[in-house]
Parts: structure tokens; sequence; C-alpha cells
């Protein structure tokens, strides 16, 4: 038994699409070179179904019983060599499509959480929506054609040479005819290759469209743009379809192709073998056996069709797929040693608004602009590039994985995911994740659902209400226990007796550990050990929240908007 997918996906070989599906199909040479040999097996023993029956009635002419019944008996041994080999056969394909798909998965998850905040800037939300579904496939059918091609081709050359032995005229035939076949799909496989690609693009495009439009159905609604954005999206549809049909045309005739080209070459071998026996140059049963080859032929040379149409297919799906292993993080990492974790780790600062977090204290934001907190709490958490320090050290001098592990940003862009809501939570025992619910004032949630902390979380947790998806993702944040936690406006969408039970339990939860909370609600901001005033992305003033609402007019203002 064979487990997928593989706990290590390996490096891929991201130089360009040939070279990828080359090293997927690499990865699982095992399985693939298993279902290969069972293919030949498969494919031999239906090409050597004609001879035999042939043989049978060369037998049955000349009244040979004896040779009648072994020739029965073979053709009863290929039967079943056709059955055993047709099942492992089939296993194995299924296996390396599997495989195929989810090591692309695999390494595409790994090269978007490696490409963090960088990813939705290169990378549409339709482009990974269609790695996720139809590039996959068919990556995965690539390598499973593999099996049955290589098969076919073997089975080809197989009935060439018998028919080689029998007639070398037929044999000349069916050689030179074979490749005059391949050339003549090759035409139409340039084509399809563009056509498939455009289509995609769109396709992804409109994907994009989608979400954007069901994200943004709310606001949508009540700025009255339903009906803008339904047309624009209707006429995108419109455009996918177009190149759809385009894409369709073209394999029509491939499909065609994969018809008739067949059709004619059997057509000749037939004529051929019928006009050698009423020559007496061939027996009746070599003439039944021709009439079969030409039948069997049809089923390896349309796969050899389906093959170059499929790789190229799968061609094209690794282009895209390569198109995202190729991209770089916009923030990379030094070597440098980690500073000591804890008390001495010092302060966290960004020389370039003037905001410095002290260790272990509660810190709060109130700028003028939100977009100003934002700024300052990317450069903080290292999601732009900055001057900000740790300790003293650059953080662009340490490596991104000691910040993502030591200073976690939580804002409301977050989502929550499908699972157990155990899990979403982190899976932690029952009393830490109580605390936090408790802090958060997210207990009445947990409580309300049928299966509690076990109870399933729907996509993008959409079963909860904005407030209450809020309160569950500040939760989670306080979960993972960060030693610094910067925290984006968490308490916008709660109501007011809520959000000053949060302001009181989050400052006690935190003790002495380093927290930001960018606000501009009063009753947050009072909670805070200091409070720093930002305008223009600068610091401005800092204090207690009652000393600035009587010291600074322009914080009161700003405190007084923010509560409004």
């Amino acid at each position: 038994m064979r487990s997928l997918p593989a706990d290590h996906p390996g490096t891929p070989d991201a130089r360009g699409p040939m070279r990828y599906l080359l090293w997927v199909a690499r990865m699982q040479m095992a399985p693939l070179l298993a279902g290969i040999g069972f293919a030949v097996l498969w494919w031999l023993g239906q090409a050597m179904v004609p001879m035999v029956v042939g043989r049978g009635v060369d037998a049955l002419t000349h009244e040979d019983l004896d040779g009648l019944l072994i020739w029965s008996g073979v053709l009863l041994g290929l039967g079943g060599v056709q059955a055993w080999a047709g099942i492992m056969r089939h296993r194995r394909a299924v296996y390396v499509w599997l495989s195929a798909a989810y090591r692309t998965v695999q390494v595409t998850v790994r090269q978007a959480t490696r490409l963090g905040a960088t990813l939705p800037k290169r990378l549409s939300t339709g482009e990974a929506v269609s790695i996720g579904t139809s590039d996959i496939a068919h990556i995965g059918n690539a390598m499973d054609i593999l099996l049955r091609g290589t098969g076919a081709i073997v089975a080809i050359v197989t009935v060439t040479v018998i028919l080689i032995t029998t007639s070398p005229t037929l044999g000349l035939v069916v050689l030179v005819g074979v490749p005059l076949m391949a050339v003549a799909v090759g035409p139409l496989l340039r084509p399809l290759h563009h056509r498939q690609q455009a289509h995609r693009d769109l396709q992804g495009d409109l994907a994009t469209r989608a979400t954007d439009i069901v994200s943004g159905l709310r606001v949508l609604r009540g700025v009255g743009g339903e009906e803008v954005f339904s047309d624009r999206y209707r006429d995108e549809s419109q455009r996918v379809r177009h190149a759809g049909v385009r894409v369709a045309s073209v394999e029509s005739v491939l499909e065609g192709a994969q018809l008739l080209l067949p059709g004619l070459l059997i057509a000749g071998v037939t004529w051929l073998g019928a006009t050698y026996a009423t020559q007496g140059e061939i027996s009746a049963g070599e003439l039944v056996s021709f009439y079969g080859y030409a039948v069997f032929l049809i089923s390896p040379l349309r796969t050899l069709t389906e093959a170059a149409d499929k790789l190229t297919k799968g061609h094209v799906a690794a282009r895209r797929v390569v198109r995202v292993l190729r991209l770089e993080p916009e923030i990379t990492g030094g070597a440098r040693a980690a500073v000591p974790s804890g008390p001495r780790s010092g302060a966290l600062a960004d020389p370039g608004s003037g905001v410095t977090l002290r260790q272990g204290e509660f810190t709060a934001i109130a700028a003028g602009t939100p977009e100003e907190a934002v700024e300052i709490a990317d450069r903080l958490g290292r999601y732009t590039e900055s001057d900000a320090t740790l300790g003293g050290v650059p953080l662009r001098e340490l490596a991104v994985a000691d910040v993502r592990g030591r200073v976690l940003i939580a804002d409301n862009n977050a989502r929550l995911f499908t699972g157990r809501l155990r899990d979403e939570l982190g899976g932690h025992d029952d009393e830490t994740i109580r605390r936090a619910l408790h802090t958060a004032c997210a207990t009445d949630i947990v409580d309300a659902l049928p299966g509690g902390l076990d109870a399933h979380v729907a996509e993008a947790g959409r079963e909860f209400s904005g407030g209450q998806q809020q309160r569950l993702r500040l939760a989670r944040a306080l979960l993972a226990d960060s030693e610094v936690l910067i925290l984006i406006e968490p308490t916008s969408a709660v109501d007011a007796h809520s959000e000053a039970r949060i302001a009181g339990r989050l400052a006690l939860a935190r003790a002495g550990r380093t927290t930001l909370v960018a606000t501009t609600s009063p009753l947050v901001l009072d909670r805070a050990e200091r409070v720093i005033y930002v305008e223009g992305g600068r610091v401005r003033d800092e204090g207690t929240h009652r000393d600035l609402l009587t010291a600074n007019p322009a914080y009161r203002a700003t405190v007084i908007r923010g509560e409004d």
C-alpha cells in the first residue's frame, strides 16, 4: 500500500515546463516503469490475439484438431494475461496520476508559503485556482498517458514485425504509414497549444473576477453596483466561451484525424491483405490475422494521438506551474544569528516612523489614517523593506522564518480555515483554548456550536458573523503566544460592551509580553500602558490616553472621530 501525498515532494526543476514534467516523472520512476511494463504486456497480449486466431483458422482449415486445441489454449492464456496486466496497469496509472497531481499541489503550496505577501501581488486568485483544479489534472494525465503511450508504440512495432515477417510489403506499409500519421497530426498541435494557453489565462481572469464579486457582494449591493459587475462578468464569461470554442474547433479536427488517418491506413492494409490472399500468397488464417490487426491498430494509433494531445495540455499546465515556482519573494532574510528571545531580546523599533515597542509593554498606536498604522505594522513585521530593528539588529539581517516566529501581525484580512474549530485554534489543550476564548470574549460562540470545539468550520468561517470571526481570529492570535503581537483594529466589528471586556482582558493576558494594538477606540487606548500618536507617518506625541486627550487636540480629534 502506497501512501499519498509524499512526505517530502522534493525540489522541482523549474527551468522550463518540459524539465518540470521530466522531474515529476523521475520522482515516481519506480511505479512509472512498472506501469509501463504492465502496459506493454497488456498491449502485447492484445497484439498477439489476431496471430493466434489466424493460426487456429489454419489449423481448422487443415483439420488439425491438436493444433486447434493448442491455439485455443494459447488464446485463453492471452485473455488471462490481458486481464491481469490490465488491472495492474490501471492501478499503477491511477497512482502515477495522483502522485503527479499531489506533488504539484505540494510544491506550489510550499512555494506560496515561501512567497508570502509577494504571492497576491504577482499571481491572481484565478491563476492559483486554475493550478489547483485543471492544471494538476492535465499534469496527471501527461504522466498517465506515458504508460499506455509507450505500450502502444511497442504494440505497433510488434505488429509491424509480424506483418513484415508474413508479408514484407504489408509490413512496410505500416512502417511508413505510422510516422506519416504522426507528421500529419503535428501541425494541429501548435495552434492547439496556443489556444489552450489563451483559454486557461482567460479562465484564470474569470475566476479572479468571480472571487472579487463574491467577496465584495455585500458592498456591491450597498452601492448598487451589482448590475455593473454582473455585466462585466457576463462579457468576460463570453470571452472564455469563445476561447473554449476555438480550442474545441482544433480538438474536433484532432479527434477526426484520430479516426480518419488510422482508418485510411487500416483500409490500405486490409485491401492489400485481401489481394494477396486471392493470389495465394498468404493463407486464409493469415488473411484473418490481417483483418484482426487492421481492427487492432485503431486503438494504439488513437492512443498515440491522444498522447500528443495530453502531453501538449500537460506542457501548457506545467508552464503555469513553473511560472509560479520561479517567482522570488520580495522580502528575503539574512544569515545573521537571531537575537536571544525573551526579556533580553530588546525593543522592536521602526526608525522610519519613530515607533519603538519596549520589551514587555502593552502599547497602542492611534494614527491619523488607518493606512499609516498598517504601514508601520508591515515594517515592524518585515512585510516591507525598512530599517526596522529588533534588539538593535536590523530585521533584514535576520532570517525571515525567525522574524515570523517572533513577530505576529494579526489583521482583519486573515481568514478562518475549513476544518475542526479546535484545529483552527492551533490544537492546544482545552484549558489553554478556553483562556484565549475568554480573553477574546468568544466563549459564547463556541458554547453555541453543536460540537463545541470539535464543530466543523465552513469555508472562510462563513457561518459566523463579522464580529464572531474577529473574536475567533483574536483568540487564534493569542494562542500563538508570540514574543511580539501586533493587532490591527482587533475590536472594530464588536459591540462596545464586548470591546471594553476584550481591552481589559487583553492587557492581562499579554502581561510581560510585547503587544501593539493599532486602534482609535478609546476603550482600548485607555488600557494601553503607552499610546503613540502618529500623523503623516511619523510619531507626533506619546503618553497615556488620558494625558494625550488633555494635551493634544489633534489626538483628541482623531480619537473622537474613531469613536464616531
